[in-house]
């Protein structure tokens, strides 16, 4: 005799043929689980975050994408250049120039500019660090830099976009969304993918750059807020019983699946189904995921935990960390506010206090991020990508600032595979212009990358939209595979 489910299925009887009524099962009651699945089964409708396997044997689980939001300075942070420091005050040479349109305001404007930074170089690597990094230099060797970074545009919002999406205008799915979609979830209690940011509001952009773009919806990133509360309105009320919400998401389970069984193009169904179902699971999830008050003293203190210039930033990472733990294949943490005065790193002017308090609230929480998961044996599967939406130019702006350069600038990345205490490419002598076009790293081909160290060849990674065939890095992309172990 055949299962209920095969004989669903092979006699067609999908939800489009069942009423409310038919949902209930005798006494009004709603139908087990088990033929909720049954019933999902035979109307088509399948586990869009069933986990699915990789192309080739991955070197990183997860990724935790750090985004400096508002762009600092590599060169008050990492790119050292004797020659920019030789040449300050004086009229930038046109010969650095060549090739690019800059536009600059202030009186200063063309002028180079170099901050009153002190440089030493760290670790095995020698890798150069300023005096803002002092705890991030003590982790000097298990970062690879991407010193030829480049990118198209250079506001903001637009930036950004391109950073998280890979196009200019929004529309396509964030690096995120792409994850989840091709990996699936490896931790059905939580979200795959999650988006940190501390500050009271949303960073630049908003939620469009952890879209799904026209991937299906439930791929796209969920947000967890600031605070003990991640979620609002996650928490079930007080007077309402376990058994009686299970029963009010069970009904609405069946009567979205019907509709879905009817509209099979529509998405937003399918997410709802399974927003609910992990809005439910996350009630007793989530809350325990960023609770850290379970950590130790000395874990907390190697963040900066409780430290007034570090504190949000640090509960975010320590938080990033915990959801590695959990399987989150992929976490988003944007850099939010310094103070009710600096809001990011975008220095067009003093970039002496910008940077200052910029870096005080981003360097031992990071250091610390690095450290704790190597020392739980995570940072082996775990990609840590040091991003940012474009750099800073060498000449001035306002007299103490610099404006936006995409021609070239600093990103890094660690763990997850990569070589530790590396370095790839290199600006030109004042740290203007990627030195060498052949190593420049376009926002594709860090993409592309990062895909690779999980086991995903960005060409394979495929869906179909508006009649042809989508992938990450739109039709652009290498891995960069000097970066790789």
């Amino acid at each position: 005799m055949k299962s209920r489910r095969e004989f669903l299925q092979k006699a067609g009887y999908g939800l489009g043929a069942l009423s409310l009524s038919s949902v209930l099962g005798q006494g009004g009651g709603l139908v087990s689980w088990a033929n909720a699945a049954d019933l999902a089964v035979a109307a088509g409708i399948e586990d869009p975050l069933a986990p699915k396997p990789t192309h080739f044997a991955a070197k990183a689980k997860s990724v935790i994408w750090l985004h400096m939001d508002g762009a600092p300075s590599s060169l008050d942070l990492y790119d050292y250049k004797p020659e920019l420091v030789k040449l300050a005050g004086t009229p930038t040479p046109d010969s650095f120039t060549q090739g690019i349109q800059i536009a600059t305001r202030g009186l200063d404007a063309n002028k180079l500019f170099v901050s009153k930074r002190t440089w030493k170089q760290y670790g095995e690597s020698g890798a150069w660090f300023s005096d803002l990094l002092p705890n991030l230099a003590q982790r000097a060797d298990d970062i690879a830099f991407i010193k030829s970074s480049v990118t198209v545009g250079a506001t903001h919002n637009i930036s950004i976009l391109k950073l998280n999406t890979g196009d200019l205008v929004p529309g396509r799915p964030s690096l995120g969304a792409w994850v989840q979609y091709a990996l699936g979830s490896a931790n059905r209690d939580l979200p795959a993918y999650v988006v940190l940011y501390n500050g009271k509001n949303e960073p630049a952009g908003g939620s469009v750059n952890w879209s799904s773009g026209f991937l299906p919806a439930v791929y796209q990133g969920t947000a967890f807020l600031p605070g003990d509360v991640p979620i609002h309105n996650l928490t079930r009320p007080e007077l309402v019983a376990a058994n009686a919400q299970r029963s009010n998401l069970d009904l609405l389970k069946h009567i979205n699946e019907y509709h879905a069984s009817r509209h099979k193009g529509d998405t937003e169904l399918k997410a709802r189904i399974e927003a609910y179902e992990l809005a439910h699971r996350m009630q007793s999830t989530a809350p325990e995921a960023v609770d850290i008050s379970k950590e130790t003293a000395a874990t907390k203190a190697l963040y900066g935990v409780g430290e007034k210039d570090t504190n949000d930033y640090a509960v975010n990472l320590l938080r990033a960390r915990r959801l590695v733990e959990r399987g989150v294949r992929f976490i988003q943490v944007v850099s939010g506010p310094a103070d009710e005065e600096i809001r990011n790193w975008d220095a067009h002017n003093d970039l002496e206090g910008n940077h200052g308090k910029m870096a005080r609230m981003v360097d031992k929480p990071i250091a610390g991020l690095l450290a704790d998961l190597k020392s739980r044996g995570l940072l082996e599967s775990t990609l840590v990508v040091w991003t940012s939406e474009f750099g800073r130019t060498s000449f001035g702006e306002s007299g103490d600032g610099r404006d936006h350069n995409p021609w070239g600038y600093t990103q890094w990345v660690a763990g997850g595979g990569v070589k530790a205490g590396f370095t790839y490419g290199e600006t030109d002598a004042i740290g203007l212009q990627v030195a060498d076009k052949e190593k420049a790293v376009d926002t594709y081909d860090l993409h592309a990358t990062v895909l690779h160290l999980l086991g995903l060849d960005h060409l394979k990674v495929n869906f179909f939209n508006a009649g042809r065939a989508e992938r990450p890095t739109v039709v652009y992309g290498k891995v960069v595979k000097e970066l790789i172990a």
